[in-house]
């Protein structure tokens, strides 16, 4: 971790990171149909289907992102100050409810190769 980054900026670094990651990973059968859905279309996006190749890339890049953020949240104890924001253990039960939510977000996404034909 870098010297200027808490743990609770290197949590969230990696909640975003991982959502890239799955974003990237799901581009070849989650992207053309969002873009369709809302309008978008043409030859082009038939042309995501070449990242299909990378899938397990992105997957395993995702997969370590909030891996790192379950360490952050669950695992590795918190080194807080008094009246640091991150001592106040409400703010901890939202950071866990928004990682749960992201890993359900994440869980569906990749996911989608098996629920997609009954969409399209």
């Amino acid at each position: 971790m870098l010297p200027h980054m808490n743990s609770q900026t290197a949590c969230k670094s990696s909640l975003v990171a991982g959502i890239l990651a799955t974003l990237g990973a799901t581009a070849c059968c989650f992207g053309p149909l969002l873009l369709v859905s809302v309008g978008l279309g043409g030859a082009w996006v038939g042309s995501l289907r070449a990242l299909e190749a990378y899938q397990p890339v992105f997957a395993l890049l995702a997969a370590g992102c909030i891996a790192f953020a379950f360490h952050g949240l669950y695992i590795k104890p918190r080194q807080c100050e008094p009246g640091d924001v991150c001592a106040i253990p409400a703010v901890l039960r939202r950071q866990r409810i928004v990682f749960w939510v992201i890993v359900a977000i994440v869980a569906a996404m990749f996911s989608f190769p098996l629920y997609a034909p009954l969409l399209y």
